[in-house]
């Protein structure tokens, strides 16, 4: 490729655990950018099979399925690409700095872009903005959930734990006998590990939903992309 020249390319690491209705928004998404979307997805395609066939599930440094199902996916991806100079776009919003900068001293080999954080727009804002376009969110969302994360994500809360058992309760119920199989609990509490079946359906405290709203920040992204 000569000098000087760059290729933009969409890349979404799809793992079967996520809603449906995830993979819709993103062909929605390659709609809107008149442009393709590369799906990558691991041979362990579930979180179950990771944590089963690892018999771990979370520590302190990360949970085993991010590793497996995201992080080891992307990795080989930028091997099958090494001979570009690859500069990673994130969608981190303006509240999520922290994340932001770890990710900066952990990927140095990389160079970063973060359009949200630099435009001072929230993910309410980013939610506005796809609705300016047309495009309908992701089903999680709009189902109370603030994160379209894999549906029975072992990084949640207790509130989050107790929906998951009301809405998807063979979810919940899988997960609940994961924990047992490996020895291993996804919660934790005062007392140290809490069991998905020992949990207290009324547990938890529900934070704000995320709606959609398009602010003045929001408003003058969306102009100076579509104007």
């Amino acid at each position: 490729m000569p000098v000087g020249w760059f290729v933009t390319v969409y890349i979404y690491i799809d793992i079967e655990d996520q809603h449906p209705d995830s993979l819709r928004f993103i062909h929605d998404c390659e709609k809107a950018l008149g442009k393709p979307i590369e799906i990558l997805r691991s041979d362990y395609g579930t979180v179950s099979n990771v944590c089963r066939s690892f018999r771990f599930i979370a520590s302190a440094y990360g949970a085993k399925c991010t590793e497996v199902l995201k992080k080891r996916v992307r990795k080989k991806w930028e091997y099958e690409h090494k001979e570009y100079d690859i500069t990673y776009v994130w969608g981190m919003d303006c509240d999520e700095i922290h994340r932001a900068d770890r990710l900066v001293e952990a990927m140095t080999e990389f160079s970063h872009e973060f359009p949200l954080i630099d435009r001072q727009l929230t993910k309410k804002d980013a939610h506005g903005i796809c609705r300016n376009l047309g495009i309908k969110r992701p089903a999680m969302y709009d189902m109370g959930y603030q994160n379209n994360n894999c549906i029975g994500c072992v990084k949640g809360g207790m509130w989050y734990w107790n929906r998951i058992r009301v809405d998807f309760p063979e979810i919940f119920a899988d997960r609940a006998a994961m924990e047992r199989e490996i020895g291993h609990s996804i919660l934790r509490n005062k007392n140290g590990s809490l069991f998905l079946d020992e949990l207290d359906p009324k547990a938890g405290r529900k934070r704000d939903e995320i709606m959609e709203e398009c602010g003045i920040y929001c408003s003058i992204a969306y102009r100076d992309a579509y104007k």
